[in-house]
C-alpha cells in the first residue's frame, strides 16, 4: 500500500507523540492518577480514530475497516498485558512514580519488537503457505488455554532471559531514582527498574505469538498491520494506569479473549477456503469484548484469595 515515505513519516509521528508524552507532558516522575489517565487514554484512541480516518480518505474502505479491526482486536488483546503489567510491578515493589517511565520504554521497545515480527511473519507466510494452518492452530490453542484459566500464571522472577542477565551484568539492590544503569565504585551496574523493564520485554514476545499472527488473518498489508498495532500498543500504558485498580471487575474478559482468539485462528485455517469478510470480523470481535465486560459486571465472581 504505502510508499517507503509513507513509513517514514509514520515513525517520525509516533517517535514525536512519544516524545511529547516522555519529556514535555510527564517530565516530572509522579503518580498517575485515574483522571489523567482517562484523559491521555481518550487521547490516544482519538489520534488512532484520526489516523484511520486518513486512511479511508487516502487509501480506500478495504484499507480503513482493516485498519478499525485491526486496531479494535489489537487493543483488546493487549488489554491482557494490563493485568501482566500489574502483576510484575506487584512482584518487584516498582513505586508509583517509576511506573509510567518503565512503561514508556517498555513500549517502545516493544514498537519495534513487533515491528520485526510484523515484517518477519509477512515475509514468511508469503513464502511458505502452509505457515498460516500452523499460526491458526496457536491461536486456537491460546484461546483455548484462556478460557480454562492457563494464560495468567506467571512468575516474572523465574523469566529466563531475567536469569542470564542477572549472570553477567551486576544489579544493584537498592532503586537510584528513576535511573535503570548506576556506576558504584567505578562498576557500571544496573537498577531494579531495568530488570523490570527487561522483565516486561521479554514477556511482550510472549504475546507477541498470539497478537501478531491473529492480525495477520485481517489483512496482510504491512502498514496496515504495523500501524494498527503500534496505535493499539500506545494506548495501553494510559489505560494501565486508568484500569489498575478496576481490572479485577472484568473477570469474564479473559473467556472473551480466548473466543476472539479461537475465531481468528479458525478464520486463519478456512481463509483459503472461504472468506471471512472484514466487517463480520469486526462485528464479532466488538460483540464478544462487549458481552464479556456486560457479563463480568451483571455477574462479578467471588475474589479468591
Amino acid at each position: 500500500m504505502p510508499e517507503c515515505w509513507l513509513w517514514i513519516g509514520f515513525n517520525v509521528l509516533i517517535f514525536f507523540l512519544l516524545y511529547l508524552d516522555l519529556f514535555v507532558f510527564n517530565r516530572n516522575a509522579h503518580e498517575i492518577k485515574i483522571k489523567e489517565a482517562l484523559v491521555s487514554s481518550l487521547i490516544w484512541i482519538i489520534v488512532a480514530l484520526i489516523f484511520n480516518a486518513g486512511v479511508f480518505w487516502f487509501s480506500g474502505k478495504e484499507h480503513g475497516f482493516n485498519f478499525l479491526t485491526g486496531y479494535v482486536l489489537e487493543r483488546s488483546l493487549s488489554i491482557d498485558n494490563l493485568f501482566v503489567f500489574l502483576l510484575i510491578f506487584t512482584y518487584f515493589q516498582v513505586p508509583a512514580q517509576y511506573q509510567h517511565k518503565i512503561l514508556f520504554w517498555g513500549i517502545l521497545g516493544t514498537v519495534v519488537t513487533r515491528a520485526a515480527f510484523i515484517l518477519g511473519g509477512i515475509a514468511i507466510i508469503e513464502r511458505f503457505q502452509w505457515i498460516l494452518y500452523l499460526l491458526g492452530v496457536v491461536l486456537i490453542f491460546s484461546g483455548f488455554k484462556l478460557l480454562k484459566g492457563e494464560d495468567k500464571e506467571m512468575d516474572p522472577g523465574k523469566n529466563p532471559v531475567l536469569k542470564v542477565f542477572k549472570r553477567f551484568f551486576p544489579v544493584t539492590t537498592q532503586l537510584h531514582g528513576g535511573k535503570f544503569f548506576v556506576r558504584e565504585e567505578g562498576r557500571l551496574m544496573a537498577t531494579p527498574l531495568f530488570v523490570v523493564l527487561l522483565v516486561m520485554e521479554t514477556t511482550d514476545v510472549v504475546f507477541a505469538v498470539d497478537s501478531i499472527p491473529a492480525i495477520l488473518s485481517i489483512t496482510r498489508d504491512p502498514f496496515i498491520v504495523y500501524s494498527s498495532n503500534v496505535f493499539a500498543i500506545l494506548g495501553l500504558r494510559a489505560l494501565y494506569f486508568a484500569l489498575a485498580g478496576l481490572m479485577q471487575l472484568f473477570q469474564y474478559l479473559n473467556y472473551g479473549l480466548g473466543v476472539i482468539l479461537m475465531f481468528v485462528g479458525v478464520k486463519m485455517l478456512v481463509q483459503p477456503f472461504y472468506h471471512i469478510s472484514v466487517l463480520f470480523s469486526l462485528g464479532v470481535i466488538v460483540s464478544v469484548l462487549t458481552l464479556s465486560i456486560i457479563f463480568s459486571l451483571i455477574f462479578p465472581k467471588n475474589k479468591q484469595h
